[in-house]
């Protein structure tokens, strides 16, 4: 899939982002980035199938003034499948952000950039995104 960008999206925070989508057949990995603008990145979700010698690797991390962050979290489980449906829930919240993976397993990741407000949303990788929903 080419990079799909969508911009003014309401996104604050008490909200919930909801993105469904199925993974390619013989994908190595697609990510999923939630941004103040199309420079940065407040969150950078980005399942790793098998991608530069990680293997069924959830990463998140942040980008701003052109350096990620130090900080990686890793999930503890994989609950991602090639050529599968899947459901990515981020709930968001001044501090941090809660990734719900498909397994309703979490990732609570710092929104280290501070805004209360997201309104850019980049899908990348080898996925076909088909839904995406916020909520009060």
């Amino acid at each position: 899939m080419l990079p799909l960008t969508i911009t003014n999206v309401p996104f604050i925070f008490g909200q919930t982002l909801i993105v469904k989508g199925v993974a390619d057949a013989s994908s190595t990995n697609f990510q999923l980035n939630i941004c103040p603008d199309e420079n940065d990145v407040a969150l950078h979700i980005n399942p790793r199938f098998n991608r530069n010698n990680e293997v069924k690797t959830v990463v998140c991390n942040s980008y701003q003034g052109g350096k990620w962050g130090d900080n990686r979290v890793t999930g503890k489980t994989f609950p991602f499948q090639q050529g599968k449906e899947f459901t990515i829930t981020v709930a968001f919240s001044p501090q941090e952000f809660v990734v719900t993976l498909p397994d309703k397993s979490n990732i609570h990741y710092p929104n280290y950039i501070g805004k209360y407000k997201y309104p850019v949303l980049i899908f990348e990788g080898e996925a076909s995104f088909t839904s995406v929903e916020i909520k009060e």
